[in-house]
């Protein structure tokens, strides 16, 4: 008898389970629209020429790998710290913002979801619905309850504002609301500036814990705009917590480069917050990884890198923009009806495309067009030369 016997089948990852159909497809003409990686116009992950020059750098100083401190690298904290609130005022200089270098943005996540046990472990956390498939896992082996608040109404293709903040506005003391600062994943659709300000208020006057996921920082807006949330909830003056990652925005996916940065009420509760963290950190993995955090670190803290990874930010997050426009106008050329604004309404990486679940599954079946059974695909993966085939992949499932 195994000790494993009793363990049942975990489900498959719906985003890395696509992945392993992809690769398993023999069909030499596929695409996978899944996987939320973006690519350039040859279908590559790529090394950022900001990037290519720090490591050149770094080559050339060499230094002994030994342990970080269990918070991380001290310059990668602080440069995160600056970019996440630097239009937040001098929060920083107060010592009000905490920064734990985490395993990419889902080790951020995972991080604050064991701090904030430490507070409330019968605390509920809200997601929107829908949300990324990992934010209710993630929290429920954290030890919470998820439930969820209206977020997306399908039918009318927009955000339901109204019902978002009434729900939040039932929600009881202490709930912690999980929010997309920014390219909401998987939908597309975010909330405008003066949604966001009833969020805000709505958090305040309920007393809830706003955790804000910062994944995209640069792939709608810009740097500072898609940071807004941040620096509203920061303005607010209560506490709350932002996980980030620059898996995305410097292409470094593999090196699982991201952060907790937490708001507190003062410098005192910034020491506490921190070595609760760091309590946290060591009983998961120790200490963090050295070669990412000295990457962005090198490049956010040199003025001529840091121009030129905002100007290659520019460029990935414009050429989504026009995969975007040229997906809209392919398929409205090839008849698809209704209003088709949605998509470049939408904003980041993905869109929800609003096919059915039968619809994706002939996409995969009759034309090897891969994305999730949610109707979300990553428009960052398209390019001028598969663009025509999911147009007319896409225009037939929807005939």
């Amino acid at each position: 008898m195994s000790v494993f016997s009793s363990l049942p089948l975990a489900p498959r990852d719906p985003v890395l389970g696509m992945t392993e159909a992809f690769l398993a497809d023999p069909a030499p003409a596929k695409i996978n629209l899944g996987v939320g990686v973006y690519q350039d116009e040859d279908g590559r992950v790529p090394v950022l020429d900001a990037v290519r020059q720090a490591q050149a750098r770094l080559a050339d100083d060499p230094r002994p790998y030994g342990y970080l401190p269990i918070s991380g690298l001290p310059a990668y904290d602080e440069a995160v710290k600056r970019l996440i609130f630097g239009a937040s005022g001098d929060l920083v200089a107060q010592g009000r913002v905490v920064t734990v270098q985490a395993l990419g943005g889902t080790g951020g996540l995972r991080i604050g979801a064991g701090l904030l046990a430490l507070v409330d472990p019968k605390a509920q956390v809200l997601v929107s619905d829908p949300t990324w498939e990992n934010h209710q896992t993630l929290f429920q082996r954290a030890g919470f309850a998820v439930g969820t608040y209206r977020y997306l109404d399908a039918a009318a293709r927009r955000i339901d504002v109204d019902g978002m903040v009434e729900d939040l506005g039932r929600a009881a003391a202490g709930s912690i609301v999980v929010l997309h600062a920014c390219c909401h994943n998987p939908t597309g659709y975010d909330l405008a500036p003066a949604d966001w300000d009833k969020v805000v208020a709505v958090c305040g006057q309920r007393d809830l814990v706003p955790f804000l996921d910062l994944a995209y920082q640069g792939f709608s807006q810009g740097i500072v705009e898609d940071a807004d949330a941040v620096t509203k909830f920061a303005l607010a003056g209560r506490p709350f917590l932002v996980a980030s990652s620059f898996s995305k925005s410097f292409s470094l996916y593999g090196e699982r480069v991201g952060a907790i940065s937490c708001l507190t009420a003062d410098a005192d509760q910034s020491e506490r917050v921190l070595s609760q963290a760091k309590v946290v950190v060591r009983a998961l993995y120790s200490n963090p990884p050295t070669n990412g955090a000295r990457l962005v670190a090198t490049v956010l803290g040199d003025r001529g890198l840091r121009a030129e990874w905002e100007n290659e930010l520019t460029g990935m997050r414009d050429r989504v923009k026009g995969m975007r426009a040229l997906l809209r106008a392919g398929l409205e050329r090839a008849g698809v009806p209704g209003d088709l604004s949605y998509i470049t309404a939408q904003t980041g990486m993905f869109s929800y495309s609003g096919l059915s679940q039968p619809q994706m599954a002939r996409l995969r079946r009759d034309f090897h067009v891969y994305g999730l059974d949610s109707g979300r695909l990553c428009l960052a993966a398209l390019n001028h030369g598969n663009i025509e085939a999911v147009v007319q992949a896409i225009a037939q499932v929807m005939a």
